[in-house]
């Protein structure tokens, strides 16, 4: 079943059945004159919200103040505050209070930190980003669906089925595109290759 234009589709049920690119959702929430800097999972609940008669409008926003680079971080530091960054004055207050030598931050801290400044939340503080590490706390989780296009070519090029195909990635790209378009599960299988190696362009 192909995937029709936004405006012909109804209800939340119905959308909720394609695949969207974070770029088309962006596009459909601004011509909607909805609020659209948000993540992928994020603009699927603005989304939601228009399908159930609500409209979540943009945020006009205000400049962080930052303080001093020079002041002392604490748990009880706010994360605008601070002019938080993934770098590495940041990254050795959490080396020192978690004890890990060479600290990286994990997805859903990425994913926080997004979300803390996209909603100018100016309560949460380091500490609170530190619980999400710990995972204590939750407050915004990593959009695992952008991986699906990744995963799906990652298993097209296991199959040795497709080693038929010069351009492999090409090939995936075809066989995605007519996924992607359909309410079919979003996962590449043989029995998918099968069915419509006949479609494949590359």
């Amino acid at each position: 079943m192909d995937r029709p234009e936004f405006d012909q589709i109804k209800s939340y049920e119905e959308f909720s059945r394609y695949y969207w690119y974070r770029e088309e959702l962006i596009k459909i929430c601004k011509s909607l004159g909805l609020r659209s800097d948000l993540s992928k999972i994020e603009l699927n609940r603005v989304i939601e919200a228009y399908f159930n008669g609500e409209k979540i409008l943009p945020v006009k926003r205000k400049k962080p103040q930052v303080t001093g680079r020079n002041n002392i971080l604490t748990k009880e530091t706010g994360l605008i505050e601070c002019g938080f960054t993934f770098g590495n004055r940041f990254r050795e207050f959490f080396s020192d209070q978690t004890g890990v030598e060479h600290f990286k931050f994990n997805v859903d801290m990425v994913a926080t930190v997004k979300a803390v400044k996209e909603r100018d939340d100016r309560s949460f503080t380091l500490g609170d980003l530190l619980d999400i590490y710990y995972g204590k706390k939750t407050y915004a989780k990593y959009d695992a669906s952008a991986l699906q296009w990744n995963r799906f070519v990652k298993d097209f090029c296991k199959d040795d089925a497709t080693k038929i195909y010069k351009e492999r990635l090409k090939a995936a790209a075809s066989l995605w595109k007519i996924v992607r378009e359909s309410d079919m599960k979003k996962e590449y299988s043989h029995e998918l290759l099968e069915r419509y190696k006949g479609n494949i362009e590359c």
